[in-house]
């Protein structure tokens, strides 16, 4: 046989074993959510798919984000990259400037390596195609960034002969939005809000009670998405050499959650199945960054991680997390600065801004936390206890110490306590050096209107009565009052 066409045979195959080997890979990205699941202990809920997803395969403990707002973590995400090295650290900021030329999204280095990527999904809520990244891009094509700014291939199928593939996709019902109502009238067996557990620093109110169990109504509507996936996985015979990937994309949009540095802003669940690759019924309590979870993906696609990315492939034998650093920037309106460190048993925030509280009436805001307005209205009324009125002070800390160990709600501060006065000193050195290894590759910044603001305004003056509603605790639909106040402006 003639020896090119032999050798042309022998690429051939090692390149179609090869294929064969390398696993699809889908990764799930819940939207606002914190370690909300059954199989992590949250009460009133049930997550039969995830459960069985944590039970075959590995359920991590401590993973956080490395911002609490959706675009700067899935920034950084996307890149595998500190959402403040790369600049992208302002929500919904630089959208049109180039990512610098030293920096690329992760799909590049999979589809470098043969990966056909996918966003989204045909049969999830809206079709999960959210990107949302603080960097010029476009959802499907090409990518040069310079002139071609594609992240995926295609949108919302798999198909065997798209193999390997990578599928994003994102499960947007538990993010707030007008379905909530909707989704609980729907539920076979809704969530009763006398069976939920609020945290300490929330006011147990028959109006927050409600608002958890709608929250929750959600969650369990995206597990049932999860389990349409896996079946779709089955028919198509395709499970078995198929990675699952489930994750949050930050923390869940209520008090201290989404937006601030607290535990429910930033702790993320994480569960990886793999069955044919993984040993199932794994828990694992190191500290993981987000950024952790992109090198993990390119270490199974065995893909060399590259040198920029500050994650690290968490079943690498080597693999090792001290902290998570993590910041706090622009959102909305709201400019902040803020940074926090994360160990296994140690939380530091520092605020860099402690003239500006937490609640700062930040509009978008107004319009989705039930649980505000019916805490502002118990403060007035001197019915909220100690840890309830910590969202309330009129202005920050400069800096917060906590013992996750002993008060995994962080309600008590331990700055003043010089028992704790080493560890003190030890972060925030440690964060000062997080501070420089971070610093932004450039000083652009452009950031967009916060359109909230205005639909806010015109509530106030053209619906008064609608807008007391919101002040009562009624979530009044932002999605439809946003495009009736866009059709009128």
């Amino acid at each position: 046989m003639n020896k090119l066409v032999t050798t042309t045979i022998c690429l051939m195959f090692n390149c179609l074993v090869f294929a064969q080997e390398s696993p699809n890979i889908i990764w799930l990205m819940a939207e606002d959510m914190s370690l909300d699941l059954e199989c992590y202990g949250m009460k009133g809920v049930r997550t039969p798919n995830l459960n069985k997803m944590a039970e075959q395969g590995v359920r991590f403990d401590n993973c956080f984000v490395t911002n609490p707002i959706c675009s700067p973590s899935r920034s950084a995400m996307l890149t595998g990259t500190h959402q403040v090295q790369i600049n992208a650290h302002h929500h919904r900021s630089n959208r049109d400037v180039p990512l610098d030329e030293n920096y690329k999204p992760f799909t590049y280095w999979l589809r470098e390596a043969g990966y056909t990527t996918i966003l989204g999904h045909h049969g999830v809520m809206g079709k999960g195609r959210k990107i949302d990244a603080n960097f010029k891009h476009e959802p499907i094509g090409p990518w040069d960034g310079k002139t071609k700014f594609g992240i995926f291939d295609k949108y919302d199928t798999f198909e065997k002969e798209d193999q390997p593939f990578f599928a994003q996709i994102q499960l947007k019902a538990s993010h707030r939005g007008d379905w909530w109502d909707e989704v609980r009238e729907k539920s076979k067996h809704p969530v009763d809000p006398s069976k939920v557990e609020l945290p300490e620093f929330m006011a147990d109110d028959p109006i927050i009670r409600l608002d958890w169990a709608k929250y929750l109504d959600q969650i369990e509507y995206l597990d049932n998405e999860v389990g349409m996936i896996f079946k779709e996985l089955e028919e198509k015979e395709m499970a078995d050499n198929t990675v699952v990937i489930f994750i949050g994309d930050n923390g869940r949009c209520n008090i201290r959650g989404k937006g601030y540095l607290h535990d429910p802003g930033l702790h993320i669940p994480f569960i990886v199945y793999y069955p044919k690759g993984i040993k199932g019924g794994q828990i694992r309590k190191d500290v993981v960054s987000a950024t952790d979870i992109t090198a993990t993906v390119l270490d199974f696609a065995q893909v060399k991680v590259p040198d920029y990315m500050t994650g690290k492939p968490v079943f690498d034998k080597k693999f090792e997390r001290d902290y998570v650093y993590a910041a706090r920037d622009l959102w909305d309106e709201v400019e902040e600065k803020s940074r926090a460190l994360t160990s296994e048993k140690w939380k530091y925030i520092r605020n860099d801004r402690p003239e500006i509280p937490f609640d700062t009436h930040q509009a978008y805001l107004e319009f989705y936390r039930p649980a505000v307005h019916v805490m502002r209205r118990l403060l007035e009324e001197g019915k909220l206890n100690e840890e309830e009125k910590l969202f309330f002070q009129t202005h920050k800390q400069p800096e917060e110490l906590y013992n996750l160990a002993d008060d995994p709600q962080e309600l008590n501060n331990l700055v003043d306590n010089p028992e704790y006065s080493k560890i003190l000193r030890e972060l925030r050195e440690k964060t000062l050096q997080y501070d420089k290894k971070m610093k932004p590759v450039n000083d652009v910044y452009h950031p967009e209107h916060a359109i909230a603001v205005d639909i806010l305004e015109w509530v106030k003056l053209e619906k008064p009565e609608l807008y007391q509603q919101m002040l009562d605790g009624v979530e009044i639909g932002f999605q439809t009052l946003a495009k009736e106040y866009k059709n009128k402006h």
